[in-house]
């Protein structure tokens, strides 16, 4: 799509995640940047996007070859997004890489929900990555192929499209209304619910916003699916299309090892019965578990005397009260 807005806030993070290889980046870019197709694709294309689902809004420079644009749709009051028609690169990984990760993860038993609220996640949809869009339509943009755009929002809100869900394996029509809007729906891969119940409440409020936004938690998916779902982790909801339950799996351990969150024993069990069963498992993001989160450094004097300035969004100690400018990086 035309009129791209500039690098993210996070892309330095995605960075310090997987090195700075940039033959490596420019490949798993290019894969997230052909999409999805209204056509059938393969396990192994849903993995490859899986392992890298962080790296969507990274700013790198790749001298890649260009995306073929799709045929116009929709009608002229639209301004029309092309699909990619490019063929996806395959990116196959070891079962055991999987398993590996998801051995890292800590096993425990549920923290109690009380306290528990959306609102402790910042609002919904907050549009973090300041790009002038709601985080909803920054996903169905990602997820959706023919879509249309609605003139006037500075090609931000999704009017229209066809998703490929990867929960049922089927083609569905989007529609921007009042009735029809919920047939496709932003589905938080690891739960809020889940998350909080399993490390979140230890999050600093910064940290659970950046959690409830994050595009590696983020699938457009069916309405109903998700309602299904609810807040299930993977011991007692799987997806009903089973060729997707590699990366579905492979997902919620990549964010539970991004943001120190835990499994409980039922749930690793059935992670690891999915990653069993699966001939090219996907590698989740091998990230350190991060340290415990600290408060807000009370002003830059003590974030520099700290040796943390500067402090960037997502980072222990970062406050947006000491980013006086709203770039994501305080105490500069």
């Amino acid at each position: 799509m035309s009129g791209r807005r500039g690098p993210r806030p996070w892309s330095r993070a995605a960075r310090k995640l997987v090195g700075r290889n940039d033959d490596f980046i420019c490949t798993l870019r290019n894969i997230l940047q052909t999409g999805r197709s209204t056509t059938k694709i393969g396990a192994a294309d849903w993995i490859a996007r899986a392992v890298v689902g962080v790296l969507l809004f990274a700013a790198t420079s790749c001298a890649s070859a260009g995306i073929a644009p799709a045929a116009p749709a929709g009608g002229p009051e639209a301004a029309v997004s092309g699909a990619s028609t490019a063929a996806p690169v395959r990116q196959a990984a070891d079962a055991g890489q999987g398993l590996k990760a998801l051995a890292g993860l800590p096993v425990k038993g549920r923290a109690p929900k009380t306290g528990y609220s959306r609102d402790e996640f910042g609002p919904a949809w907050a549009d973090v990555d300041r790009n002038g869009c709601d985080t909803r339509n920054d996903m169905l943009r990602r997820d959706l192929a023919a879509i249309a755009l609605k003139p006037g929002t500075r090609e931000c809100v999704v009017i229209s499209g066809v998703l490929n869900d990867p929960y049922t394996d089927r083609p569905i029509n989007f529609l921007r209304g009042a009735d029809t809007s919920t047939a496709v729906q932003i589905d938080h891969v690891v739960a809020l619910s889940d998350a909080w119940q399993k490390g979140a409440q230890q999050l600093s409020a910064e940290r659970r916003l950046a959690f409830a936004n994050d595009p590696l938690n983020l699938l457009a998916v069916d309405g109903p699916a998700n309602t299904a779902k609810s807040d299930s982790d993977a011991a007692t909801w799987l997806p009903p299309n089973k060729s997707y339950r590699c990366e579905y799996v492979v997902r919620q351990i990549s964010v539970k090892s991004s943001y120190g969150l835990w499994v409980t024993a039922a749930e690793h069990d059935a992670m690891a019965r999915v990653l069993a069963d699966c001939a090219e498992a996907p590698a989740p993001l091998a990230s350190p578990v991060p340290a415990p989160a600290v408060a807000a450094y009370a002003n830059c004097a003590a974030a520099r005397a700290a040796g943390a300035a500067p402090v960037r969004a997502g980072q222990p100690g970062y406050s947006s009260s000491l980013d006086g400018d709203a770039d994501g990086i305080a105490c500069e």
